[in-house]
């Protein structure tokens, strides 16, 4: 019986919709950073181009290394920085293999809560942020910390640096603190 619970979970489209947008999550993230990055910085593990000594003005917008800004607007700057820690910096001083088993562990948690999750609300979002934690866990991987692209600020105040995967995961966070108030839910019938 656990097998056809199984097999009839997978004729439900929330399946097919929600691993689409882990697979449009990720692939977005990817697809920029694959333009924008230099293929110098890949480099299994290590970290050759997260030490920038300098910001600059770059002449072109792809092979990028580090340190680029291009002001857009007087609250948003296109820059490239490196994040060797978790969300807002945390964790900074632990080594790469460290923060990448934490992710892993994080990774494989959402994905068990995906698989028993019963609503399209809760796929949706957990598919999300598996999407965006995949696709940072990779830079982790091939360039020894997370490029970053978007950064809000005012005046002198940096409020956040943040790429595609962490828009993802944001997005799917709020997907789930609105399955978590009831958004979504059928009413139940006063009685």
């Amino acid at each position: 019986m656990g097998a056809a619970m199984k097999l009839r979970d997978l004729a439900n489209p929330s399946v097919y919709y929600s691993l689409t947008l882990a697979i449009l999550a990720f692939g977005l993230d990817r697809a920029q950073k694959a333009f924008q990055v230099s293929g110098d910085c890949i480099a299994l593990g290590a970290a050759p181009c997260v030490e920038v000594l300098t910001s600059y003005t770059p002449f072109a917008m792809s092979g990028w290394r580090g340190g680029e800004i291009v002001p857009v607007t007087s609250f948003f700057d296109y820059v490239l920085v490196w994040n060797t820690g978790v969300s807002y910096g945390l964790l900074d001083g632990l080594p790469v293999w460290s923060l990448g088993v934490i992710m892993l562990v994080a990774i494989a948690a959402l994905s068990v809560w995906w698989v028993r999750a019963e609503t399209i609300l809760i796929r949706m979002g957990l598919a999300l942020c598996i999407g965006g934690a995949l696709s940072n866990a990779l830079d982790r991987l091939i360039y020894g910390a997370v490029a970053d692209f978007f950064h809000l600020h005012w005046g002198s105040w940096s409020f956040y640096i943040f790429n595609i995967a962490d828009v993802a995961i944001t997005i799917g966070v709020i997907m789930l603190i609105a399955d978590l108030v009831g958004l979504g839910r059928p009413r139940k019938p006063s009685a």
